[in-house]
Parts: C-alpha cells; sequence; structure tokens
C-alpha cells in the first residue's frame, strides 16, 4: 500500500525540507527538488516507519489483551459468599 499524504501535509513537508537544505545544506533547492527528495522519502524510506509503527501497535495491542482478564475480570455468584473477618 503506498504511503501517501494530503495535499497541505505534502505542503508543509516541502516547506520543511526547502528549510532544511537551506538551513543546514546551505542550498536553495525548489519546489521541484523538495518534490522528488519527498517522493523518494515516501517510496524508500517511510514504508520502513509504517511497517515499524504497525508492529510497534500490534504488540502494544497484544499485551493489552494478554492482560484483559486480569483488568476486566468480575467474581460470579459472589453476593451469598460471606464477608472475610479482619484479624485482630
Amino acid at each position: 500500500m503506498p504511503i501517501t499524504v494530503p495535499p497541505d501535509t505534502r505542503k508543509r513537508f516541502l516547506d520543511s525540507i526547502k528549510r532544511y537544505a537551506r538551513e543546514n545544506l546551505d542550498q536553495d533547492i525548489g519546489d521541484l527538488q523538495a518534490g522528488l527528495l519527498l517522493e523518494f522519502v515516501l517510496k524508500e524510506i517511510a514504508p520502513t516507519v509504517y511497517n515499524q509503527a504497525i508492529a510497534d501497535a500490534q504488540a502494544y495491542m497484544r499485551g493489552r489483551l494478554d492482560d484483559l482478564e486480569g483488568v476486566c475480570f468480575e467474581k460470579e455468584f459472589d453476593y451469598w459468599t460471606p464477608p472475610r473477618r479482619q484479624p485482630r
């Protein structure tokens, strides 16, 4: 599944890439160059980051599901159980 971004986010990405090039590489680049770099990142690098985020979310959810019984368990037929006496 290709990673896509909304047009307003793409504009912000391009502005950020151009600023990075200007401040860190001492180069002024235009929209075309920034767009080419963005496309490269979205096709080559972003899938690895995305896949790791999915794996992290799955591990988190599995951990939460494993603990579901401990968090949500309620004793059944407990109404008639006599209360425990406190030791003196």
